[in-house]
């Protein structure tokens, strides 16, 4: 080996050094400037308590100010909006849900950003499964009675939801698919109004999380006949499970939110972020306003994730293709 070879291989080394040095450099800095998290969701409401309580302890952990933008309306576009024509570093950050990410796809013939290239998701910050809510004086005592009644007398049933292409009226469209049955789909025009109407026995019943119907049935005011997922909810033992229900297997009804980040971010400053917010979920200020909201932790790697989203939007397709449902 050349003298000059020798030399012009030690340079090489040199500038890969000082270059993986300044990528771990400005991942130890970041951030260094006051941080934005855009949210689709309105004040008020768990996924705008969730973020905020996120940013103020970032802000703390970061030593920069750290906002949450709220941008709702428009399917949640106006928000996405935002985040791309903002800061390509990492110190925009957004919120998103499995409605943008799973279920979009195959609710609008095009969308305005593409859920696999647009975003690098740093980590999903919650879930919640739903119960199915009744009137008090309801007499549906179990989802098995709710199927009965729905086969019985075909799209006389009701059930609410706050839009087209929630979970909750996906969640819903699934119950009729998985039991055969055909009801009918109230849209209010929001949540509060909905579980109210849910109480005073204007709609059958409504897929509803602990955040949203808790508080009435912790009033008294609606029963929780069954939870939507596979085990019981830890803070409501005594609910049975759909299948315990008298309802079908396996059937499960989940809503998240995750923090996403652009893509092509150095890798060193995405992994701070993602451990610099698992870090901050496992604070007892977080795990108490999850117990507030019904939300559970949603501990996952990145690759499980990524199967979570393809699992969940091949469900959602399935059942928006069947139900031919659409928001062009």
């Amino acid at each position: 080996m050349t003298n000059t070879l020798r030399r012009a291989l030690l340079r090489a080394g040199l500038a890969t050094c000082a270059l993986a040095a300044a990528f771990g450099a400005a991942a130890q800095q970041f951030p260094t400037k006051p941080v934005r998290i855009i949210t689709p969701f309105p004040v008020g409401g768990g996924p705008d308590g969730v973020a905020r309580l996120a940013a103020d302890k970032l802000a703390r952990l970061w030593g920069q100010p750290v906002v949450v933008e709220n941008r709702p309306g428009g399917n949640g576009f106006i928000a996405i909006d935002a985040w791309k024509r903002g800061a390509k570093d990492g110190t925009d950050l957004l919120v998103l849900d499995n409605v943008h990410l799973a279920a979009y796809p195959a609710l609008f013939k095009k969308l305005p950003y593409d859920p696999q290239k647009d975003f690098d998701i740093a980590l999903p910050l919650f879930k919640t499964h739903f119960f199915f809510t009744v009137p008090t004086n309801s007499k549906y005592k179990t989802v098995g009675d709710i199927i009965a009644d729905a086969k019985a007398h075909p799209g006389k049933l009701n059930y609410g939801s706050w839009s087209v292409g929630n979970p909750v009226h996906l969640g819903s469209e699934l119950f009729e698919s998985v039991t055969g049955t055909q009801m009918e789909h109230v849209i209010f025009k929001e949540t509060t109004q909905l579980y109210t109407s849910v109480a005073t026995g204007d709609i059958d019943f409504a897929l509803g999380s602990a955040g949203t119907a808790g508080p009435l049935y912790r009033a008294g005011k609606l029963r929780l006949v069954a939870f939507a997922a596979n085990k019981r909810s830890a803070d409501f033992p005594d609910i049975p499970t759909v299948a315990e229900s008298g309802g079908p297997k396996d059937f499960e009804v989940t809503g998240w939110n995750v923090i996403a980040v652009p893509p092509g971010l150095p890798a060193a400053t995405v992994d701070k972020i993602r451990k610099d917010l698992a870090e901050i979920l496992k604070d007892k200020d977080f795990v108490e306003r999850f117990k507030t909201f019904g939300y559970e932790p949603f501990p996952t790697t990145p690759e499980q994730f990524q199967a979570t989203v393809k699992a969940e939007t091949q469900r959602f397709g399935d059942v928006i293709r069947k139900a031919n449902i659409t928001l062009d």
